[in-house]
């Protein structure tokens, strides 16, 4: 397995009790709120980075939050020559 780095943009804010919900549901990713923006940065180990993105937007909305977007480094896509 490989560990794939990116960022999920949510669509609203969670407060401290679904802070802690969604921590009680993942361990690799922290969430933040930057710029009024909020975000969960993972670094999750899966074989391949769509699994690793449907696994953590699964988790998400387990909790009741959805996804707006994705953002990642160019570098997290490209595959080695």
């Amino acid at each position: 397995m490989k560990e794939h780095e990116f960022t999920l943009i949510l669509t609203d804010d969670p407060n401290e009790e679904a802070s802690d919900k969604l921590y009680g549901i993942f361990n690799d990713g922290t969430l933040s709120t930057i710029a009024s923006v909020p975000q969960i940065r993972f670094h999750r180990e899966a074989f391949s980075l769509e699994e690793a993105l449907r696994s953590a937007i699964a988790d998400i909305r387990s909790a009741g939050f959805d996804v707006v977007r994705v953002e990642m480094e160019p570098e997290a896509v490209m595959q080695p020559a």
